[in-house]
């Protein structure tokens, strides 16, 4: 009867009882339905997906009307005038029951991750998925492959003191910073530099008249780019898989 609570690692929750009474408001309902946890936007942010609520469900739970994809800054701002929408924070409440009988409807995910289970090797506690079945089964997120089709969806509204991390800016929001507003890691010298985020990785980055910038070197690339573009990361590492 055990429920289970997926929750991302680079996610920062600054208000543990917080978000502690959300999941036991939420667990009734994990019975019967797919709990995410919806987090109130205080800017038009444009590196998260979003949720559009429905009607209420009880208790502060509400059905889930639509996801929306990350997105631009105009349709940013009209979800955060229009209210009702809430940053996807891809954390998740479920009944093992409830999600094995969601996956029926994307049986080749299902059936692979039962192949990987079937033929995993077992060392006391632990279970070591069969690589190559685990490998073959479609790797899609969850967003995509239930929440965006299911009708027994739901989110918990809940102010959590949340931030994603695993974005560079967000990094320099939460981390100590120098009197210049610099956050620092390895060899870094700065010269009339503010609000900056350098992180040096196996080797001296020397910077002087720069701000609002995140510079990243480690000995396989250097990556520049200011703070206000942080979720180009992604796109720069991919076409940089293309230089020799």
């Amino acid at each position: 009867e055990a429920l289970i609570l997926l929750l991302p690692a680079d996610h920062l929750i600054a208000d543990r009882a917080a978000f502690l009474a959300a999941v036991v408001r939420a667990a009734p309902f994990a019975r019967q339905r797919v709990i995410t946890f919806g987090m109130a936007p205080d800017r038009p942010a444009t590196g998260y997906g979003y949720i559009r609520s429905g009607e209420p469900l009880g208790d502060g739970v509400l059905a889930i009307a639509a996801f929306r994809e990350k997105p631009d800054a105009d349709t940013a701002r009209d979800y955060l005038t229009e209210g009702g929408y809430y940053w996807n924070a891809g954390m998740f409440l479920f009944h093992p029951q409830v999600m094995f009988e969601e996956f029926a409807a994307s049986s080749d995910i299902r059936d692979g991750a039962l192949a990987a289970l079937h033929t995993a090797r077992r060392t006391g506690a632990e279970i070591f998925l069969d690589a190559a079945a685990f490998a073959a089964t479609p790797s899609l997120p969850l967003d995509t492959a239930l929440m965006e089709k299911t009708a027994r969806g739901a989110v918990v509204p809940c102010a959590i003191g949340w931030a994603d991390v695993g974005a560079w800016d967000e990094v320099w929001c939460h981390s100590n910073k120098d009197d210049q507003g610099n956050v620092r890691h390895g060899a870094v010298v700065a010269i009339d530099a503010a609000n900056n985020l350098i992180r040096a990785e196996g080797m001296k980055v020397c910077v002087a008249g720069i701000s609002d910038l995140i510079v990243i070197a480690t000995p396989e690339a250097v990556i520049v780019l200011p703070r206000d573009r942080a979720q180009d990361v992604k796109a720069l590492r991919e076409l940089a898989t293309r230089v020799a």
